[in-house]
């Protein structure tokens, strides 16, 4: 196997060439060279008060959890992973983190943007349609296929993704030993949910009921045979899809889990162990015996290990790169000319940008289940600010990225636009630029307030309240064409 460091692309899957390529295309815009943005930063002091604002309205505390998909599994204050630790008592906790860890992997690969018409309603039972072959009945089967256009969720009231007063964390996201038991598990809310949240709770309820699971013994898992037979069909009846609510991008996202699966197979058939995202677990422990990791090194492996599923990103010396694209002003290799211990690894990859949006939110989703099972993880602050549309509309709406062509907001773009890439390298720079400020008008340290609270507290919320201040339905400023493997 050929070790990180002698990768051809080792330097693209670097936390701080993320960091510093996106730094050169900066440099590029300040420096007037960009055709489609300028920089105003007299305006970040005012954006970084209403951040610093909007953190002590959700946290007055300032004990701020982490940026993750975890704290959509809170969506409308339900306690759902105390849940989920009720139904997992008396496993060990090694399998404990293998199922978070499992859920976390499918519910991050499953959160691309849902779109503004769709919603999703917390409801007990879960459609047949979306169960594994093996837990369906046939006259269910029947019944479903009649209701599958259903408008279910039409007269349910909305709870969007961000609220306007956060709701409580549950103490058992902070401790695990505070889970309730299984007899006083909260039913499902029964509310609806748009966005974000409304993805996270379809996939944490599909979760608990089986859908990526291949063992009638034990549905609280994620497997390679279950992830494999996943179709578009079966998701959309995981998120109540149909022609009155419409969830964009579901044949991508079944595609992408049914490539995981494959992936995960052949990892079991090549090294051994469990065909199921939760290996990631006992990889980067070595089987549980590492006690401490670095961020970087969970972005590593994400990045080096799922490259093969991202078909939509690019190639790189006809190798899947994943979230990278090309930039003429992206810079050169930062990995040094040789390598201890082996040749020098390829010094072709400069003009490429990485990002790896999907792959570090999902680290950053990471971070409590490793923490959970007792595992320290070190150096988040090598992890990039996610350029995304929220945290990138944030700095556009508030008028720090400033397009030189007002017209180009009405347009549709491509991930792979010189635009798009543009507006993300600046979004990377110019986050880590805001959080400084955010912390002195909190009066907080860096070790306090790591950028994955900065993002939590945060400049997400920040770029939808801004954006619904300024467009109906709180429309991001940008209209992407993806399909849902990169936003």
């Amino acid at each position: 196997m050929t070790t990180p460091s002698r990768h051809p692309l080792a330097a693209l899957r670097e936390p701080s060439t993320i960091r510093a390529r996106c730094a050169a295309i900066t440099q590029a815009v300040e420096h007037g060279r960009s055709g489609h943005f300028k920089l105003d930063r007299s305006r970040l002091p005012e954006l970084a008060q209403r951040v610093a604002a909007l953190t002590r309205e959700r946290f007055p505390d300032l004990r701020i959890p982490y940026h993750s998909r975890w704290r959509h599994f809170e969506a409308g204050g339900v306690d759902r992973k105390g849940e989920l630790d009720a139904l997992l008592a008396g496993r060990s906790p090694a399998e404990v983190a293998r199922a978070r860890i499992d859920l976390t992997v499918v519910s991050v690969l499953l959160d691309a943007g849902a779109g503004a018409q769709w919603r999703y309603t917390e409801r007990p039972e879960l459609d047949t349609l979306a169960l594994p072959v093996h837990r369906q009945k046939r006259d269910d089967l029947l019944a479903m296929l009649g209701a599958a256009a259903g408008t279910a969720s039409s007269a349910k009231p909305e709870v969007d993704e961000v609220p306007d007063a956060a709701p409580e964390i549950p103490a058992s996201s902070a401790d695990p030993s505070a889970a309730p038991s299984a007899a006083t598990s909260p039913p499902p809310s029964r509310a609806t949910f748009t966005r974000s949240e409304g993805l996270g709770v379809a996939s944490f309820r599909a979760f608990v009921a089986g859908v990526f699971s291949a063992d009638p013994a034990d549905p609280l898992r994620a497997d390679a045979l279950a992830l494999k037979r996943l179709d578009a069909a079966a998701l959309r009846a995981v998120f109540q899809s149909s022609p009155s609510n419409p969830l964009v991008g579901l044949e991508g996202r079944a595609a992408l889990l049914a490539r995981l699966g494959e992936l995960l197979e052949e990892q079991a058939r090549q090294h051994g162990g469990a065909a199921r995202p939760g290996r990631l677990f006992d990889t980067l422990t070595q089987d549980g015996q590492r006690t401490e990791l670095a961020a970087g090194d969970i972005l590593r492996e994400l990045v080096g290990t799922y490259a093969p599923i991202w078909t939509s990103g690019s190639r790189v010396l006809g190798l899947p790169a994943g979230d990278v694209w090309p930039h003429l002003w992206a810079g050169a290799d930062t990995l040094p000319a040789t390598s201890p211990g082996g040749p020098a690894p390829h010094r072709a990859t400069g003009g490429w940008v990485p990002f790896h949006k999907l792959s570090q939110w999902l680290v950053y989703s990471l971070l409590e289940p490793f923490e959970w099972a007792g595992v320290k993880v070190t150096g988040l602050d090598a992890l990039s600010g996610l350029p995304e549309y929220r945290n990138g509309g944030l700095l556009l709406d508030g008028g720090v990225i400033v397009p030189r062509h007002a017209s180009d907001l009405a347009k549709t773009w491509k991930t792979s636009s010189e635009f798009v890439i543009e507006w993300r390298a600046l979004t990377v720079t110019l986050l880590d630029e805001l959080a400084v400020l955010v912390r002195a008008e909190l009066g907080a340290t860096a070790e306090q307030l790591p950028l994955a609270r900065i993002l939590e507290g945060g400049t997400w919320a920040a770029g939808r309240q801004i954006a619904r201040e300024l467009r109906e339905g709180g429309a991001p400023p940008v209209q992407i064409d993806s399909d849902g493997t990169v936003f």
